[in-house]
């Protein structure tokens, strides 16, 4: 599954455009009235959508390009100066207790998979197109499909770590069944893979680590133990370390020690269409019914 149960971005509502007015006729004496034109019948489209910019947006914005490929430039740039720094690590430092030295350990960059090296934005297309909601059902199909679109800059950089001995690996939340789907899928797209080692998906096990939810933080464990890690890419708070509560106070708490990193160790990479930063907004109850979680999202814009 995605990193976290995807659901829809409290964007700007698009409306459909209204019906034009007919220009009257212009008539001569003895005037005889026209009839009517018959009206044009509505055309039925899908239900409004509040994921409906975001994904516009992801799709076809260049702006969304330009900052992935800013993003990934300026990591290469500064990456072998980092491989070079013996002290320099990218784990937080609850992720590197259990192996604190960093003596002999190879170097590696981690990626997180959905939204930071490939694009899952069709996937969302449908839903919106289908009036739906995420379902682990169709996001299973979509999966198996393996034909996800590299994000740009991405395979560059991984490319480019690779060649110059950095271990490249990627963790992500897709469910078990969807390991060789997801390798079929970065092969297939450019991306450097390994071997399965490289790839730590949803269903690892990590001895004395006891993992919850969706968190990958006995995942970085499991790297720390024989890397040293330069620098982490992702699109979620939860990429780069432990949310301990799934709200504003909580978020802030998490990051709030390494806010220095952004940029330099951690990469973080837009995604509007869904994430952990949207429950947060309805305290994580996704059993409330769309319209109520659309009003809490509503409430929660600033106007000043």
């Amino acid at each position: 599954m995605m990193k976290f149960v995807p659901a829809a971005l409290a964007a700007a509502l698009v409306l459909a455009g209204c019906a034009a007015t007919p220009h009257a006729k212009t008539a001569t004496a003895p005037a005889v009235a026209a009839p009517a034109p018959a009206a044009t019948p509505a055309v039925a489209g899908p239900a409004a959508d509040d994921n409906l910019n975001a994904v516009a947006w992801s799709q076809n914005a260049s702006e969304h390009d330009f900052i992935y490929l800013q993003t990934f430039r300026d990591a290469q740039e500064k990456l072998l100066k980092a491989k070079q720094d013996a002290a320099w690590d990218a784990l937080p430092k609850d992720d590197r207790a259990a192996h604190p030295s960093l003596k002999g350990l190879k170097p590696a960059v981690i990626l997180d998979i959905d939204e930071t090296a490939l694009d899952n934005s069709p996937y969302q297309a449908r839903l919106i197109r289908a009036g739906s909601e995420f379902n682990e059902a169709d996001w299973a199909a979509w999966c198996k499909e393996a034909i996800a679109r590299p994000l740009p800059g991405a395979i560059a950089f991984t490319k480019f770590a690779a060649d110059h001995g950095i271990a490249v690996i990627y963790i992500s939340n897709r469910a078990k069944d969807l390991d060789e789907a997801t390798l079929a899928n970065l092969r297939s797209a450019g991306f450097p893979v390994a071997g399965k080692e490289s790839f730590l998906g949803l269903g690892t096990f990590v001895e004395g680590c006891e993992q919850a939810g969706s968190e990958k933080g006995c995942r970085r464990q499991l790297v720390a133990k024989n890397y040293r890690v330069l620098m982490q890419f992702g699109d979620q708070i939860g990429d780069f370390a432990n949310i301990l509560g799934n709200n504003a106070e909580g978020r802030t708490r998490a990051m709030a020690p390494y806010t220095a990193w952004i940029g330099e160790r951690w990469f973080v990479l837009p995604n509007p269409t869904y994430g952990s930063w949207e429950p947060a907004l309805f305290d994580n109850d996704f059993s409330l019914p769309r319209s109520e979680r659309r009003q809490k999202k509503i409430d929660a814009l600033r106007t000043k």
